[in-house]
C-alpha cells in the first residue's frame, strides 16, 4: 500500500511518504484516486473515530432539523463495488435522525412488472416528499455497474440508460431535490479480505452472494464501467463524489463532512474537525478527464 505526502494532519495522524514522488498535488490525487493505491499507512484508532462520530453526528441531527422545518427533499446516493462499505456508512449518517423524515431504499431486483416499466419507473416510487431525506444503497445505477459488466443489460438497454440518466437526474434537480452522490472506492486486496471476512463471519454469510465473489475476476470491467458512469453522468448539478473507503471508518465520516459542507442549517460548528480530508475525498472532475 503506497504512501503519499499531502496536506491533511487534521486527523492528528501525518501522513508518511514512502516514496518520493516528484509530482504536484493534483498528480498525487490522481494516483490515489484513479488508481489501487490508499494515502495511509494506518486505520484510524476507534477512539478517535467515536469522538468526530459523535460531533459530526450531533451536525446531521442540526441539518436534519433544518431539512424538516425548510422542507427541503434530499436524495443521497451511495454506490461502490460489493463490500465498499456503503451500507455501514448509511448507518452512520442515519442511526441518530429522525426514522420519520430519513428513509433507507435498497431495492431488490426488478419484478416482472417492473421489468416492463420505463427503467428508472421504481426509483420514482421511492423520492422524497417534503422534509425528508431518502438513501439509496444503490440506485438506479446498477444499469451503468453490476448489469452492464455481467451483461443483464444488453447494449440497447445500456446507451439508454446513459442517454437518459442525466437529463433524468436534471429534471430531479431542477423540481427542487438535492441530489448527492457517492462512490465508495475499495482496493482490491480490501475488497478480498472483506469477502472473506464475510464467507467466515454466520452474521454477515448473507451480504456474500456468487455476483460478489465473479466481481474480483472482473476487477478490471468494473474499473472501466466505473470510468464511463463517471464520464456520462458526472455533472455540474449532480457530481460524482468519491470516497477511498479502504479504511471505513475515514470514509465515513468524511462522506458525512461532504455533505454537512455544502448544506446550510443554523448553529453549523465551524471546528477543524469538520474539515474534508482531501485524501478521502475528491470529486470526479478533479480526478478524472471529465466534460462537466
Amino acid at each position: 500500500m503506497k504512501n503519499f505526502i499531502l496536506d491533511s494532519d487534521q486527523f492528528g495522524t501525518k501522513v508518511q511518504a514512502s516514496e518520493p514522488t516528484g509530482k504536484s498535488k493534483s498528480e498525487i490525487r490522481k494516483d490515489i484516486f484513479v488508481g489501487n493505491a490508499y494515502p495511509y499507512a494506518f486505520r484510524m484508532k476507534e477512539e478517535e473515530y467515536n469522538k468526530l462520530k459523535f460531533l459530526l453526528q450531533v451536525e446531521l441531527v442540526k441539518f436534519q432539523d433544518h431539512v424538516k422545518k425548510n422542507g427541503d427533499r434530499y436524495i443521497i446516493i451511495f454506490e461502490g463495488r460489493d463490500a465498499a462499505g456503503k451500507g455501514s456508512s448509511i448507518k452512520r449518517f442515519t442511526e441518530n435522525l429522525d426514522p420519520r423524515r430519513a428513509r433507507v431504499v435498497a431495492l431488490e431486483k426488478p419484478n416482472k412488472r417492473e421489468k416492463g416499466q420505463w427503467y428508472f419507473q421504481r426509483y420514482i416510487n421511492h423520492f422524497p416528499t417534503e422534509g425528508e431525506i431518502v438513501f439509496f444503497d444503490r440506485s438506479w445505477y446498477n444499469r451503468a455497474g453490476v448489469e452492464k459488466v455481467m451483461n443483464f443489460a444488453n447494449k440497447k438497454e445500456y446507451y439508454s440508460f446513459v442517454s437518459q440518466v442525466s437529463p433524468f437526474e436534471k429534471l430531479i434537480v431542477d423540481d427542487g431535490i438535492k441530489l448527492i452522490k457517492f462512490y465508495f472506492s475499495v482496493g482490491l486486496q480490501e475488497q478480498k479480505q472483506r469477502f472473506y471476512k464475510r464467507e467466515n463471519h454466520p452474521l454477515k454469510q448473507w451480504k456474500l452472494s456468487p455476483l460478489d465473489k465473479l466481481s474480483q475476476n472482473k476487477w478490471e470491467e468494473y474499473t472501466e464501467a466505473k470510468r464511463m458512469m463517471f464520464y456520462h453522468s458526472h455533472k455540474n448539478y449532480s457530481p460524482w463524489i468519491i470516497a477511498k473507503s479502504d479504511d471505513k471508518m475515514r470514509a465515513r465520516l468524511n462522506a458525512i463532512r461532504y455533505l454537512l459542507s455544502i448544506s446550510k442549517y443554523k448553529n453549523k460548528s465551524s471546528s477543524k474537525q469538520m474539515k474534508i480530508d482531501p485524501l478521502v475525498i475528491a470529486s470526479a472532475s478533479e480526478v478524472y478527464d471529465i466534460k462537466k
